[in-house]
């Protein structure tokens, strides 16, 4: 990427393959993740800073393929890699960005949970979902949402599920929801209200205008958890001593912990306890079509790329 732009700006090259240097390895990529995140650091806004000419990506799956001096025990494993520049074939990283693929799980399945895996249950932990408790998952058809259906549905939830159109809908059914809602639906709000009344937990991955009406869903003594705005608009609830609000800071506060989180979810989907969705695949250099579906939602789950 040698400017910010629209998806056009990404464009296959060929660099020298990566050597391992002093405390690296380097990793044969088998797939890359590809995140809104992404999207917005191309055009020019994300939350991270970013000077073109630079490679993207924030996380890929793969082996281990040569290991530099001082690194011992990391040579032939499956692994993740947890850090930039991931839009590539091969990848140079410290053992500190490596994250073990256990067993029983293949490249692609890990590389859907490396990011959405960890925060998901990060969420859930911190909004404590309760057995026999009403839980609001927006969008429920996405990478880290339909990973927290799931969760909450483990935890003894009902859940309600609200998403856009119905293939994102049936995903959220998939994945266990009570109770699916489509949100482009005027009305959509006022419907889980006549069916399920207030819930009391309100997982918004959305922001904006329908941040804003799921958070009316709240009810007295319930918890509201923002994670996520795709419009680029976060939800700003009014002060109310009824409802605990954790707002986007709390992703911040999410660092600690996150490698544990990681091993856990990989865990739980080795086991079948958990099931990411893939939603669709790219050749790596159609990063730019991927790019592209991502802003238009048009993926339920997670997209990735295949070099």
């Amino acid at each position: 990427m040698d400017e910010f732009g629209d998806p056009s700006v990404l464009r296959p090259v060929e660099v020298p393959a990566p050597a391992a240097g002093h405390g690296e390895v380097v990793v044969e990529v088998e797939t890359a993740g590809v995140l809104f995140l992404d999207t917005m650091i191309r055009r020019g806004d994300g939350p991270y800073p970013a000077t073109p000419p630079y490679v993207p990506g924030r996380g890929a799956a793969g082996r281990v393929v040569a290991v530099g001096p001082g690194v011992d025990g990391w040579l032939g494993r499956r692994v993740l890699v947890d850090g930039p520049g991931t839009y590539a074939e091969q990848v140079a990283a410290p053992p500190s960005a490596l994250v073990p693929i256990p067993d029983g799980l293949d490249a692609a399945e890990a590389m859907a949970l490396l990011h959405d895996g960890g925060t998901a249950l990060a969420l859930i932990g911190a909004v404590g979902v309760r057995p026999g408790e009403s839980v609001l998952v927006l969008p429920a058809a996405g990478g880290a949402g339909s990973l927290l259906v799931q969760l909450a549905r483990r935890a003894g939830a009902r859940v309600v599920g609200a998403a856009r159109g119905a293939a994102k809908l049936a995903v959220a059914r998939e994945v266990g929801a009570d109770l699916v809602v489509d949100y482009g639906v005027p009305g959509w709000a006022d419907a889980i209200r006549r069916r399920v009344g207030r819930v009391d937990v309100v997982l918004d991955g959305v922001g904006g205008d329908l941040g804003t009406e799921a958070f009316g869903l709240v009810a007295e003594g319930g918890r509201y958890s923002h994670y996520g705005a795709p419009s680029g608009r976060p939800t700003t609830p009014a002060a109310t001593p009824d409802v605990q609000v954790l707002g986007m800071a709390q992703l911040a506060g999410f660092a600690r912990g996150r490698r544990e989180r990681q091993e856990r979810v990989l865990r739980e989907a080795a086991a079948g306890r958990l099931t990411p969705v893939i939603g669709r695949t790219f050749p790596l250099a159609k990063a730019a079509d991927a790019h592209t579906a991502l802003e238009n939602r048009e993926i339920a789950g997670k997209a990735l790329l295949i070099p």
